[in-house]
Formats: C-alpha cells, sequence, structure tokens
C-alpha cells in the first residue's frame, strides 16, 4: 500500500500459479470416480493424495494471481474482520456495517491445507457485489492478512484455526458447579502458548467456594507468574479487575460449559443478552448454548471471541517435543537433565522429576505434561 523505497510508486504483489479445481476442467472419461469421491461432500476441501491425469496438461489448467505480503492489501478491495464463520461464508465487519461474505475459489485453493481458509478474527480484503434484488451488498472474500495469535485444533486431517490475531486467551473456570479441572486448564495454557497467545486463568463462582480449595487451585498458577482472576458474575465481584484486563486487547473467551463465560460477558457488558445454558445437576455439565465462535466487539475497547464450550481440548496441533516448553515451571530445570532430548518421563538423572521430587513442580502439573505426551495423537 506503501510507496516503494525511491520509485514513489505503490508496492505490488507477487505474481503466482495456481491450479484450476478439477472440476474446472472436462475429465478425460465419463466414469471418473476420483471426481465423485471428492464431489461427495461439498463443505470439505480435501489435500491431493496423489496425481491424477487429466484432460488437460497442468500448464493449461492454472491462473496467474497476485499475493500481497504484510503491507501489500490489495487497494481495490474492501477491508473487513470475519465476526463468524457458517462453513465457507463468514460475516466480515466493515465500516459501512456487517457484510455477508463468500470465501473466492482461488482463496480456497490456494489455502487448501486448512479445513477452513477463513477464521473469526482474520483481517480480510473483498470486493462488494450486489445481490439480485440491487437492494443488499454481498461481498467475495480474495485476500486474507497475515495472522497472529492462533487457537487451533485438528479436525480430521485438517488443522482447523478457531480463532485468530488474539492477543490473549481467558481461560474459565469455575470454583463450583462444575469443579474446576486442572488438567484441562494446562491444555488451554499449552494451547494457548502454542499458538503465540498470553494466557490468563478466570476462576468465577467464587462465591460458591466456602471451603477455599478451588482458590488453591487458582495459587498454583499465581505462583507461575500467570495473570489470574478471581470472579461472581452473580455478586458481580472482580468484574471491574475482568474489564481491565478486556479493554484495547484482542481476547478469546474459552472454557467448558456451565463455568460461566456468557454469564461474565454480559456482566462485563451489559445489553449483551447472550443466552446462558442450564446446569445439568447431576453430571455438572453445562449445555451448550454457544454453537460458533463469534467476535463481540466492546465498548470499552477491543473485541472478544465467545467460543463453544470445548470439555476435552485437541492438541495434536503441537508438537511432542514441543510439550516441555510450555510447561513454564520446567524451564529452569531442563539444562541440568543428562541426556540432551530427555522426554521428562521415564530418563534417569531427570533434572524435572527430581524437581517434582523436591517440591519444586507441582505433581499435579506435572501429571498433565505427562496425560498430554503420552497421549497416542500426539505429534511426533
Amino acid at each position: 500500500m506503501g510507496a516503494s523505497p525511491g520509485k514513489g510508486k505503490p508496492k505490488k504483489g507477487k505474481k503466482v500459479r495456481v491450479a484450476f479445481r478439477q472440476n474446472r476442467s472436462k475429465p478425460p472419461r465419463q466414469n471418473d470416480w476420483t471426481r465423485r469421491a471428492r464431489e461427495a461432500d461439498a463443505n470439505e476441501i480435501d489435500a491431493h493424495a496423489s496425481e491424477n491425469l487429466t484432460a488437460k496438461g497442468d500448464l493449461t489448467r492454472q491462473r496467474t494471481i497476485m499475493l500481497h505480503g504484510d503491507d501489500g492489501f490489495p487497494p481495490e478491495l474492501t477491508a473487513g474482520v470475519v465476526v463468524t464463520m457458517r462453513g465457507l461464508y463468514a460475516d466480515v465487519d466493515a465500516a459501512t456495517g456487517v457484510i455477508p461474505c463468500t470465501v473466492s475459489r482461488v482463496l480456497r485453493t490456494r489455502l487448501i491445507q486448512e479445513r477452513h481458509p477463513v477464521a473469526v478474527g482474520d483481517h480480510v480484503g473483498f470486493r462488494l457485489e450486489s445481490s439480485g434484488d440491487d437492494r443488499t451488498e454481498e461481498g467475495m472474500i480474495e485476500y486474507v492478512a497475515p495472522r497472529h495469535g492462533e487457537l487451533r485444533r485438528l479436525s480430521g486431517r485438517r488443522v482447523h484455526t478457531i480463532v485468530a490475531n488474539v492477543d490473549q486467551a481467558i481461560i474459565v473456570t469455575s470454583a463450583a458447579k462444575p469443579y474446576p479441572k486442572p488438567h484441562l486448564i494446562d491444555r488451554y495454557i499449552v494451547a494457548s502458548l502454542a499458538g503465540g497467545i498470553t494466557p490468563i486463568i478466570c476462576m468465577n463462582k467464587v462465591d460458591l467456594d466456602e471451603s477455599g480449595e478451588s482458590r488453591m487451585v487458582l495459587e498454583r498458577y499465581a505462583n507461575l507468574d500467570t495473570t489470574v482472576l478471581e470472579t461472581s458474575a452473580e455478586t458481580g465481584f472482580g468484574i471491574d479487575a475482568l474489564r481491565r484486563a478486556l479493554a484495547d486487547k484482542s481476547t478469546v473467551i474459552v472454557g467448558q460449559s456451565g463455568v460461566g463465560k456468557s454469564s461474565l460477558l454480559n456482566a462485563v457488558q451489559p445489553g449483551l443478552r447472550l443466552r446462558i445454558g442450564d446446569i445439568n445437576e447431576q453430571l455438572e455439565k453445562g449445555r451448550h448454548t454457544t454453537t460458533t465462535a463469534s467476535l463481540i466487539r466492546l465498548d470499552l475497547g477491543g473485541y472478544v471471541v465467545d467460543t463453544p464450550g470445548i470439555r476435552s481440548f485437541d492438541l495434536t496441533t503441537v508438537p511432542r517435543h514441543e510439550y516441555e516448553a510450555y510447561f513454564l515451571e520446567f524451564a529452569d530445570h531442563i539444562a541440568h537433565c543428562k541426556f540432551a532430548d530427555c522426554t521428562h518421563i521415564h530418563e534417569a538423572e531427570c533434572a524435572v522429576i527430581q524437581a517434582v521430587e523436591d517440591g519444586k513442580v507441582h505433581p499435579d502439573r506435572y501429571e498433565s505434561y505427562v496425560r498430554i505426551f503420552e497421549e497416542p495423537s500426539a505429534m511426533s
């Protein structure tokens, strides 16, 4: 968008060649089982597992598009932020309001390694198109800016970005109904740090913690120099501190169902009127009231992304050998392990295991590390 050094001309993008989708050219034979299989589920875009014979050569089945860098937003497009996603349809918040958009075929082809090439929180460029009645506007997303701060999970063979471009994750747990699950909190912390997001632990319903046991769980994270908050959406306790944490930040709100994520947001900004789920008293599990991630702008500045309640979080996008880096209390001990490739599970003279025995690493945190490391789905 800016001028090139010494030339005074707008910086141009980089021309690249991209292949058309298979259904853009005639197949070499009528019984094209490969094509039929690919079209069986129009909602899922699979990567090409192998080369296939086609009726035309590779060069004739490609087109040239322009790629833009971090500072190369296409000037002919309208800028906006994705606030909700429904498959390959997005609602984009632009200067003129929220515009319903689709994702261009070329963009889907370029980003085929993603289950969805566009995520909530993405900064995008779209081309306005008038609908048939000429009274409403629709758009076609043709550009996605480079991301930072991603919360991701694996869906089938695809990496699914739940939310992008966030600064921090407020991990909401509750003192009771349901009781806190430290292992789930640890999984959220790993996912956040791996995605370049700062984790903050928020314990809601502290008014129900008569014994003080839940606060002891919170203290273990405070001792790791992690920001912790105590709140009660019911009484209003701690809501001002939560507002200060949210102000002028982009934040994803995560946590299992029933901990009060929507109630907290309603308390932070009265008038949102987000649906609040009931608690199954027997199972102490919340009923899912948020079904898709959605971006909510705050009056105090910044925005939050409210996500569906997730009772178990997938870490298969994080390589196994990186887990030790996301358990921050391990850092002072890893260098003293006997073996450079120590997994801190069974090796002799492991400084991390010794730190657990010496009380320098909380045993529950170490147990979380072992459980995550030993999951069969973890990446090598």
